[in-house]
């Protein structure tokens, strides 16, 4: 598996791209490639609900439809942002089009595996299965990506470049593990707000006012995540480094370790990795 910062501007060699939804991950995905000098011509949407299609076309000023296929049609990548329950119909009215034009075909759906989009797109697609999470929507996101064998090295390039306007990306040669990828950061940011939530009211039930509780336990995460990301020392390094013996740091760390904060995180991330394996059963 390999790992890649975002690059400074979009790739030119994307082409048109259509969006087969466009909730909130698209948006991401478009914003960051707009704010990276994308053209907007070339970024087409299809969303059905015409609030959010209007909202698309004003806040970005590119081309909305309300049927997929109007789209995919003029399309070298496709992006299937749709919830997982209604994959199976959509790729099904789509994978005449897919079998005739042979576009690079991304889904950024949790629990859809490609085999399975392969499969209702037709047979002998390329595709991409990506797994974003929400800081995407600020440009900080982190994406796993596994690709099946179809997909050459020029698509690879090109859903790197895609993937990348919303942050870093982790490809993954073995899509038995994109479960485990979307326990770990998929669904991990959820982790970290209720980190921040637990440790604000235990801040508030020690009488800190719940402003100053809030920014104490917000920022205090944010400095702690920009030493893990910024720097090359290994968590334990830092972990050590502020936990000095016999202080107030070893009396908390000591009480987390006898709570068993490890096996409880292990146990959640499993729960989350057998979820995501009983969603792509469910939906097959």
């Amino acid at each position: 598996m390999s790992a890649s910062a975002a690059p400074a501007s979009p790739s030119s060699a994307l082409g048109s791209i259509a969006f087969i939804g466009g909730g909130n991950m698209a948006r991401s995905l478009i914003g960051g490639l707009v704010a990276r000098g994308a053209d907007r011509a070339s970024l087409l949407v299809a969303e059905p609900v015409p609030e959010l299609r209007a909202a698309l076309a004003r806040d970005f000023q590119i081309p909305t439809f309300e049927h997929s296929a109007q789209p995919v049609a003029s399309a070298g990548t496709w992006v299937l942002a749709v919830k997982p329950q209604v994959m199976r119909e959509v790729c099904q009215a789509l994978a005449s089009v897919a079998q005739a034009t042979r576009p690079l075909v991304m889904s950024v759906a949790a629990g859809i595996t490609a085999a399975q989009i392969d499969r209702w797109l037709g047979g002998n697609v390329a595709v991409v299965r990506a797994m974003p999470n929400t800081p995407a929507l600020l440009g900080a996101g982190v994406t796993g990506l596994y690709a099946n064998a179809q997909v050459d090295d020029g698509q690879r390039a090109r859903a790197l470049a895609l993937m990348q306007s919303a942050g870093a990306s982790v490809w993954i040669e073995h899509e038995s593990l994109m479960d485990a990828v979307t326990a770990v950061s998929g669904s991990g940011p959820a982790y970290v707000f209720l980190l921040a939530e637990a440790m604000q009211a235990a801040g508030e039930a020690q009488g800190l006012p719940a402003a100053a509780a809030r920014e104490l336990a917000l920022q205090t995460i944010l400095g702690a995540a920009r030493m893990l990301t910024e720097g090359d020392e290994a968590p334990a390094e830092l972990r050590r480094r502020v936990t000095s013996p016999g202080g107030t740091t070893q009396a908390a760390i000591e009480t987390f370790e006898a709570g068993g904060l490890r096996e409880l995180v292990a146990s959640a991330i499993d729960a989350a990795t057998r979820r995501g394996r009983e969603l792509s059963a469910a939906h097959d």
